[in-house]
C-alpha cells in the first residue's frame, strides 16, 4: 500500500468541517432526517481519518530487528547436514 497522500487527509478534514456546518444548519432548520444522514456521513469521514492516521502511525514506527552476529550465523550453518552425494 502506498503512503496516504497528505492532500487526501486535508480533504477529509475539510469534508468533516463542511458536514458539521451542514448538521448545524439542518438542526437549526428542524430537518431532523437530514441531521441523521449527515451524522452518518460525518461518522464515516471521521472513521476514514482515524484509519489514515493509524496507518501513518503504524508505518512511521520503526522496528529494530537487530543484526545477527557472525557467531549466531555460524552456529546455525554448522548445524546443517551435508547433502548426500
Amino acid at each position: 500500500m502506498l503512503w496516504p497522500d497528505p492532500a487526501q487527509r486535508d480533504r477529509l478534514v475539510e469534508i468533516c468541517g463542511n458536514l458539521l456546518a451542514r448538521i448545524a444548519e439542518a438542526d437549526r432548520e428542524g430537518w431532523f432526517g437530514e441531521v441523521e444522514g449527515l451524522q452518518v456521513s460525518l461518522a464515516g469521514a471521521e472513521d476514514k481519518l482515524a484509519q489514515l492516521d493509524a496507518e501513518q502511525t503504524r508505518r512511521g514506527t520503526a522496528v529494530d530487528l537487530g543484526m545477527p552476529t557472525f557467531a549466531q550465523i555460524a552456529i546455525r550453518t554448522s548445524d546443517v547436514e551435508e547433502p548426500a552425494p
